[in-house]
Parts: structure tokens; sequence; C-alpha cells
């Protein structure tokens, strides 16, 4: 019930904030005697805002559907080490713009997995710009895939006892926080937190928590752990 009354206050307090701004612009341009360059200022706030609003409903309206079981997977063999580059290429100027130092560590060959190609992109794409965003500047950041095989068998030729574990695949993204990190790292999956704890900056601060979402409803797990200003996000996936 605590969580209930605090989503819905927090769901309020971030869908107010921009949509009163569009209301108090939109009465600046009912004003007389106002410039060109105002009209233009005005509606570029407006075009932000507007943006903004969007975002957020649409984020909460997925994180709502994947936690609802309602969301549908379009499921295909996926190799995310591919999926991963191409996140990676289309992010290039956002990376390059945060300051921080982005190593990937991904092996040479095909990793597949049978996932939603477009939550997966989201999945990454989400957990890379909060790297960007909240990123500590001038520091490393490391994106690791890795892949374990099946078990070994045993001398009689036997699987081990989870022989039927053809083994997993690992994603993790390690960075330093350019904020202090809470003591629980549980928090920083729940819907509205930001890495500055400010509601000022752009985005919905849902990113983690559609993470979480997407990757449970494809049958993984994922953990956040913090050290000091470490930072570390774990997906695990079944073979």
């Amino acid at each position: 019930q605590r969580m209930k009354t605090e989503l819905i206050t927090n769901v309020s307090h971030d869908l107010k904030t921009p949509l009163t701004a569009i209301i108090t612009y939109v009465n600046l341009l009912k004003e007389p005697g106002i410039t060109n360059q105002e009209r233009e200022e005005y509606v570029q706030v407006l075009e932000r805002k507007s943006l903004r609003l969007k975002a957020l409903i649409e984020d909460l309206f997925e994180v709502s559907k994947a936690n609802s079981q309602t969301m549908k997977l379009n499921l295909m063999e996926v190799d995310v080490v591919s999926l991963m580059k191409q996140v990676k290429l289309e992010l290039s100027e956002q990376l390059s713009d945060s300051g921080v130092d982005f190593r990937f560590q991904l092996p040479e060959k095909r990793v597949a997995l049978t996932l939603d190609s477009e939550k997966t992109y989201r999945i990454f794409e989400n957990l890379l710009v909060n790297i960007a965003k909240y990123g500590m500047p001038g520091t490393r950041a490391y994106v690791e895939i890795e892949e374990t095989g099946m078990p070994e068998a045993d001398e009689g030729g036997a699987a081990s006892e989870d022989g039927e574990n053809r083994g997993e695949v690992r994603i993790s993204m390690k960075n330093i926080s350019a904020s202090e990190l809470p003591k629980d790292a549980g928090e920083l999956t729940g819907r509205f937190v930001r890495g500055d704890q400010s509601r000022n900056t752009e985005g919905s601060g849902l990113g983690l928590a559609i993470v979480k979402s997407f990757v449970e409803l494809q049958k993984g797990s994922f953990q956040v752990e913090t050290e000091a200003d470490l930072f570390k996000a774990v997906i695990v996936w079944k073979k």
C-alpha cells in the first residue's frame, strides 16, 4: 500500500511538472505584443516539454504492461553481440559527448538467444544511456558479454545433475557514478529514481525499472550492485 501511494504521488508530480510548463507557455503565446523571437523561444520550450511528457507516458505504459504480463513478445533468435554493437553505433555521439571512456569487451563469435529484439535493444540502450548521463566524466566504463558452455559430463559420460542447463549468457556494465549512490542498490531499479535524486533532469526516471521489467519478462535476471561510487548492472539469460 505504501509503494502504491508513493507511485501515485511520483506519477502525479512527474506528469504535472511538464504539463504546468506547457499551460504557462501557451498563455504566454496568447499575450499581445510578444516579439517573433519570444514566440519562437516559447514554441521551442513547448516542444521540449511536450516531448518529455510523451516520453514519460510511453515509459509508464511500458512498465505497466510488462509488470502486468500483458506485453506480447516477438521472440526470435537474436545475436546479442551484434545487437550491442548496433546500439553502440547508434548512440556513438551521446556516448562520446558524455566524457566517459566506454570499453566494450565482446566475444568475436555470435552469441544467440531467443529474445524479443526490440525489447532487448531497449534494454541495452537504457543501460548505456544511464552510464552516459550519470557516469563520472574522465573515468572508464566497461561493457562485457560472457558466455558459458554446457556443463562437463562425468566419467561415465552422463551430464551433471544440472545437465539440462546449457549454460548462460552474462551481460555486465560497470562505471563510476558522478554522484553519490544509495546504499540500497535495489532503490535504483525503482520507478522515478534518477542518478542525481532530482526531478529537474531530462528523462522519466524509469530507465532501470524498464530494463528490469523487460529482462524478467524474457525470463532473465537483472541485478544492480553498488560499492562506494562503483555502479554495476548484470543481466543473466539461460541458454
